[in-house]
């Protein structure tokens, strides 16, 4: 989509509702062959026993249904390239859920419509008049994304010999409201009124509908359900199931699930689900009761007339606390008492900061409620932009023309922009009166702009970008490189804002070489574009100006936490703990230095306290609390009632940058899901299928009775090392404060850190060090799950594939999904403890083959 024609606000909306949409393709409907098998499916990254398309785009899993011996997996698929578009549904076939085969494309774009996420039924009485009942059709139920105007509708497609080839339906759509936002249908066969059941997603409302048919041509509005739980983002790829509890058939709850983005429990993409009942019509989640954050002392409420002994620069924050929104702003709420800081004072384009006095950390936590726009802090940022390093500059694009470099296509004009063009955003970070800006004509223009060769006699390329974020790398990149011999040695894109900043490459490795810049737009989708100024060679590092609305804590002079908006009016409770800074000096600061859409921020009632405050996405329920597990949606008529749910192993916020080709995308390992009472709440629960035990080869390794204090060594040996593996671990809580195991170490301290936190009883991923995780800022970090031990122990179940980790604690009620892209030679496998000791009961180590062996 276009990056300019909207404002910030309305173009963040549209980027979630179709940058992240959870299921599209359209189709010319005879079958297309699938593209020879180029890959050796041995690729640095190629998961083994996770599916994966030989080559190009794949995202939401779709059409998921069981029949005639086969689980069919249909897929999002662009069969054009290696990033989102032309979506499409892909088609995977397997007798386990674990052996896969991959078969001809099945439903494909055409110039009408995108195919976009939806499911498959059998339809065994023939209620469509598609197939007879002796030869039952495959009913796929997809959302129609249209081109002209971007309407999304419910269609129809079927298939009468068993998916292979596919006919649509002369009657699309079926359910058409005449909205942009209405996609994701999942449909099922409603035996106690003998009709069909679709659940469907309103997204920007966060509502699901629920509609029922007697023939899937002709359906009726049932109920709506939502808004509720987490709404921080879009609600995507809806799906409803019964599930005994505790395996009691006599007592069936509902499962609602509603994938979520942003706003998910680790960021980004999430599976969220809400447990309930389900009377044909409606359905109504159980009451979990009103939330009472915890008690402590107010440090600051912004109840008085001013701010009292807090500081501020800049114009942002006003003289004095808001008493809720300010002129020009939405509704603001969730704030307490009748005060709060707000940001937005004169707008967006504003800029301040807002400081406490230095105060003594003396309690656990620092709990306060946060809102505004979701800019977070990036270190090694500074408040201000001074004056550039000295250094040779190379050009700032001033005087008119573009001097000596070539222009090829059309996306750069003849000359440097003077600023914003026309129906873009505002531009703004560029040095002087001109800057390269290809959204000449808008984001479906392209072209090259090369610079003359020079001579690298500095340390640092220091430049100014801004504009998309399509690496050098991906199928249509937007980036700036420098080229040594013709090759491009180093690359840099936007980061989908118009505002530029400074960037640099480190090139003390490439002195005396002849060089040349390259400027690259080959998008012509959203963002498609690149803003570029004021390139130099220097022997100083230029720092990036902080764009960041965020409440950060400062320990020492520096940044050691921080928490950000979630672009909402509505403010949220936010923690930070305080424990590792006890007896230390430290000060809040409230920060707005972004001047586009969402750049303010709102703040209250910072506390001191012994527990932590919860958000509403803490609060929610999640099936997955990594970062890489959205679109979960479950089989249909699967064998002996059995209900198996797969996710889309990735995240929207760096998804068309993960370093993987010629593919792009994996599914989960499918999991059984079951309803279990821990705690004494009712949870959706899930391990992985038991036919993951058919790639098993080797004797499994193993390691019993061991005590580990204080340190990380190496688990049995050689024999349990690898990159495809299978880990069952059990732990007995000693006094260590964390304690678990590392997978895929390596050199230069490579680790995955799969750990438990005994103090607040969390099972977390720590993939900081894991790899290759530069290539987006939302990568790296940890990932936190809550589980409580059981009886004084802790038991892990781990799958680690050639890109990814999967973890399932206790009875599967914590489970962590993350990516990751350690060196092929990163193998080991370690166990930990820090702060005191823990006692390993037992660890089988087993390998695992690939799927396709």
């Amino acid at each position: 989509m276009s990056s300019g024609r909207v404002s910030r606000h309305a173009r963040i909306r549209m980027i979630a509702a179709v940058a992240t949409v959870c299921a599209l393709s359209a189709t010319p409907l005879a079958p297309q062959a699938v593209a020879a098998d180029t890959s050796s499916h041995s690729e640095t990254y190629r998961p083994q026993f996770h599916f994966t398309p030989d080559k190009n785009w794949m995202n939401d899993p779709n059409g998921l249904v069981y029949f005639k011996g086969e689980y069919h997996l249909f897929y999002q698929y662009n069969p054009g390239g290696n990033s989102w578009g032309d979506m499409s549904w892909g088609h995977a076939v397997s007798k386990d859920l674990v052996h896969w085969k991959e078969l001809p494309l099945a439903l494909s774009h055409d110039d009408n419509e995108m195919v976009f996420s939806g499911s498959a039924v059998v339809d065994r009485d023939n209620t469509t008049g598609f197939g007879t009942k002796k030869n039952p059709a495959m009913v796929a139920i997809y959302t129609s994304a249209y081109k002209n105007g971007g309407k999304q509708a419910q269609s129809l497609a079927y298939s009468t010999d068993r998916g292979r080839t596919w006919t649509k339906y002369q009657g699309n759509p079926v359910i058409d409201i005449g909205s942009k936002d209405f996609r994701d249908p999942k449909v099922q066969w409603y035996a106690p009124t003998k009709s069909w059941l679709m659940t469907v997603s309103m997204s920007a409302e966060h509502k699901v509908r629920f509609y029922s048919s007697k023939n899937l041509k002709d359906w009726k509005l049932q109920s709506e359900f939502g808004p509720a739980g987490a709404t921080g983002g879009v609600w995507e790829c809806p799906d409803l199931f019964p599930l005994a509890v505790d395996g009691d058939k006599k007592k069936i709850k509902w499962v609602l699930v509603v994938n979520i983005n942003p706003g998910g429990i680790a960021g980004g993409s999430a599976a969220q689900y809400f447990v309930g009942d389900f009377d044909g019509k409606k359905f109504t989640a159980d009451d979990k009761g009103t939330y009472t954050p915890p008690t402590g002392m107010v440090m600051q409420d912004f109840e008085g007339s001013d701010f009292g002994t807090w500081t501020t620069t800049g114009t942002a924050f006003g003289q004095a606390p808001a008493a809720g929104a300010v002129a020009g702003q939405g509704t603001v709420d969730g704030f307490d008492g009748k005060g709060l800081a707000n940001s937005f004072h004169s707008g967006d384009a504003t800029t301040g900061t807002l400081t406490s006095p230095s105060f003594t950390v003396d309690s656990k936590y620092l709990n306060f409620k946060v809102g505004g726009g979701r800019h977070p802090h990036v270190d090694g940022t500074v408040m201000e932009q001074g004056d550039p390093p000295a250094g040779t500059v190379l050009a700032d694009f001033e005087g008119g023309t573009y001097g000596d470099w070539t222009t090829t296509g059309d996306a750069f004009g003849t000359a440097p922009a003077t600023g914003t063009l026309n129906n873009q955003q505002e531009v703004s970070g560029f040095l002087g009166d001109g800057l390269v800006n290809s959204y000449l004509d808008g984001d479906p223009t392209t072209g090259t702009l090369t610079s003359p060769e020079f001579t690298i006699d500095k340390n640092y390329v220091n430049f100014l970008v801004g504009g998309g974020n399509h690496p050098a790398g991906s199928d249509n990149p937007t980036a700036i490189e420098l080229l040594v011999d013709g090759k491009a040695v180093r690359s840099a894109t936007g980061s989908d804002g118009e505002a530029l900043n400074w960037a640099s490459w480190d090139v003390k490795d490439l002195a005396g070489k002849k060089a040349q810049i390259k400027i690259v737009d080959d998008n012509r989708g959203g963002w498609g574009h690149l803003n570029v100024d004021h390139i130099m060679l220097s022997d100083t590092q230029a720092q990036p100006v902080s764009q960041e609305t965020s409440v950060n804590l400062i320990v020492d002079g520096k940044v050691v936490q921080s928490a950000t908006g979630s672009n909402s009016e509505t403010l949220d409770w936010a923690s930070f703990d305080m424990r590792s800074y006890a007896g230390k000096q430290a000060q809040i600061q409230i920060v707005d230095m972004n001047t586009a859409g969402w750049g303010h921020l709102l703040a209250d009632r910072f506390t001191a306290a012994d527990t932590a405050a919860k958000s509403v996405v803490q609060r929610a329920d999640w099936a997955d609390y990594g970062k890489d597990y959205y679109a979960a949606v479950s089989w249909e008529g699967a064998p002996d009632g059995k209900r198996y749910m797969i996710g889309w192993m990735n995240n929207w916020d760096y998804s068309g940058a993960v370093p993987t080709t010629p593919w792009r995308g994996a599914q989960s390992i499918p999991r059984e899901m079951t309803l279990r009472t821990v705690d004494g709440r009712v949870r959706l629960t899930s391990r992985p299928v038991d036919s993951v035990t058919s790639l098993r080869h080797k004797r499994p390794a193993t390691a019993a009775g061991v005590t580990v204090t204080n340190t990380s060594k190496t688990l049995i040996g050689p024999a349990a090392q690898g990159k495809a593996l299978d880990i069952e671990a059990t732990f007995s809580l000693k006094d260590a404060a964390r304690f678990g195991l590392k997978v895929r170490t390596g050199a230069g301290g490579e680790e995955t850190v799969i750990g438990y936190d005994t103090t607040t009883q969390e099972l977390y991923v720590d993939r900081t060090h894991s790899g290759a995780v530069d290539f987006n800022s939302t990568f790296p970090g940890v990932q936190t799950a809550p589980l409580k031990a059981k009886n004084g122990k802790v038991r892990l179940r781990i799958l680690v594939d050639w890109s990814s980790v999967e973890v399932f604690g206790g009875s599967g009620e914590a489970v962590i999904t993350d990516q990751i892209f350690p060196d092929p030679a990163s193998q080991g496998v370690q166990i930990f403890a820090e702060n005191g000791s823990v006692k390993l009961d037992q660890a089988v180590v087993r390998h695992l083959d690939s799927y396709r062996d």
